[in-house]
Parts: C-alpha cells; structure tokens; sequence
C-alpha cells in the first residue's frame, strides 16, 4: 500500500486529554502505511476575516500544514453539545479566505471522546456537518462515540480495555481503506 500523511487534529488543549490518549491509541494499532503528524491548533489567533489579506503567521504555516497532508484524522470532545470552540476556528482559519480552503478533496475520520455516557455524539455530528460542507470525504461507518473515556485509559495515558482495542483497530483499518477508495475517487 501506498504511505499516506495523516494530520491528526486534536479538539482538546488540556494536557491529560482523554482525546489525545485516544489519537495516540489510535495511531498505535493503525496499518503501517500511514504515517502521522499531530497539526497543533492552540497557538492559532481567533478567526478574524480582516486576517484573509494579510494572515498571521500562524494562519499561514496552519494552513500549509493541513494542506500537506493526504488525509485527517480529527479526534474531539463536546462542549455543550457541540465542538470546541478551539477545533471550530482551527476549520474556519483553513477554509478561508473565502474559495481558498485547504480541506477540500481530503478525506477524514472522526474520533469523538469523553467521560459521559453519549460519546460525544453531538460534537461528532456537528464536525461531520462543517467538514462534509467543507468538501471533506468523512468515513460513515464505523461511527465512532467513545464513552466512559476514564475507564479505558491507565494514568500513563495506554488504552488498557482490549474491547475498545479491537474496536480501535478496525476503525483505522477501515479509515485506512476509506482513504485508498476516497483517493480513487476524487484524484
């Protein structure tokens, strides 16, 4: 199989995230051929179109980045029923100025996290909205909601429950199938 640049997106800034255990569990059992980058969105300015003539720096290299990879990888939490707002203009600071957007054409897997019991199903709807306008290929199936997200981890940030383990597994087998069928699709 051909090697393919996955940029990971965190939607959590917080240093013990379960969402970043998540990513990281995630690359661990994923199919050899892919090979990933975490994309850093914390240091990002507020989206302000004023920026889309003369962007900071951090707009710049942010989009270069994201537009150097050949697929996306976003795992997030929910934030009252929604995205973060840290994850929502990281997209926004990519897909503009307006007819620019470097998400376009790329495929996308979603990865939602959190303590609670509904796995984040909101955030995961939500993102799956703004990135299918965005003209983003986003895996359907298997949908991804991880409950319980304390319960999985131990206090070094490993995945320790085999059944999710599994379920990791085939999620990145079949992200990693969804990109070769994407890309023969949309190159």
């Amino acid at each position: 199989m051909k090697e393919v640049k996955v940029g990971v997106v965190v939607g959590s800034l917080r240093k013990d995230s379960y969402n970043l255990m998540a990513a990281n569990a995630l690359i661990s059992v994923a199919p050899r051929n892919l090979k990933f980058e975490f994309i850093e969105i914390g240091n990002l300015e507020l989206y302000n179109q004023d920026y889309d003539e003369k962007s900071p720096e951090s707009y710049v290299a942010f989009r270069e980045k994201v537009k150097s990879m050949d697929a996306i990888l976003f795992v997030t939490p929910e934030y009252n029923r929604s995205v973060p707002g840290v994850l929502k203009n990281a997209i926004d600071i990519a897909s503009r100025p307006w007819g620019q957007s470097v998400w376009g054409g790329k495929p996308a897997a979603i990865m939602s996290v959190t303590i609670g019991n509904v796995g984040a199903f909101g955030a995961n709807h939500h993102l799956r909205q703004a990135l299918m306008f965005l003209d983003m290929a986003v895996l359907a199936q298997p949908e991804a909601y991880i409950s319980n997200a304390m319960s999985l981890f131990d206090a070094s940030g490993k995945l320790v429950n085999e059944d999710t383990k599994a379920f990791f597994t085939n999620f990145m087998k079949a992200f990693a199938d969804f990109i070769d069928y994407a890309n023969q699709g949309l190159n």
